[in-house]
């Protein structure tokens, strides 16, 4: 082993595109950055949506790519609620209240979780079946496939599905 960190490690699989689930694993992911853990936000399927750009990225895409493109949804600031979505109005309840009660929002809690050095592993299978090219996310991300995201969920000692 050498002289590895000994640091304990978290991984967190974001599968949903809930804005509600997606705050939850931000504030797990930077809760255990802060406790000095090494920790890995594995983005998949509809999870991928988090971390699209706000704005429209050009690139090439076939009908279906496009299809995927324009019904999901754009970046953190444009997801949906779980539960009481209330045709759109529940997420901007939910931004309202976080707001009073000083809460960060999901921009600044994934921008924390950056500045925490949280690793934001894109899966690249998912990637290609929605047709989202690496353009359309966020900088600072990494692109991995299933093998990647089970190296650091078998040295992790919590593994949690979101």
């Amino acid at each position: 082993m050498g002289h590895e960190s000994q640091k304990e490690k978290t991984t967190i699989v974001l599968f949903s595109g809930d804005l509600d689930k997606a705050i939850a694993a931000f504030i797990i992911a930077n809760g255990a950055a802060a406790y000095d853990h090494d920790v890995t936000i594995f983005f998949t399927f509809w999870g991928l949506n988090t971390m699209r750009k706000d704005e429209v990225v050009k690139v090439k895409k076939g009908f279906l790519e496009k299809m995927f493109g324009w019904m999901m949804p754009r970046g953190a600031k444009k997801l949906g609620l779980s539960k009481m979505n209330m045709l759109g109005m529940g997420p901007e309840m939910i931004k309202h209240v976080m707001k009073k009660h000083n809460a960060l929002t999901l921009p600044q809690l994934i921008e924390l979780a950056q500045d925490q050095g949280v690793k934001l592993v894109a899966c690249t299978m998912t990637m290609d079946l929605l047709g989202l090219k690496q353009e359309e996310l966020i900088d600072g991300m990494e692109y991995a496939g299933v093998a990647a995201y089970l190296g650091d969920a078998t040295q992790a000692k919590v593994n949690l599905f979101i």
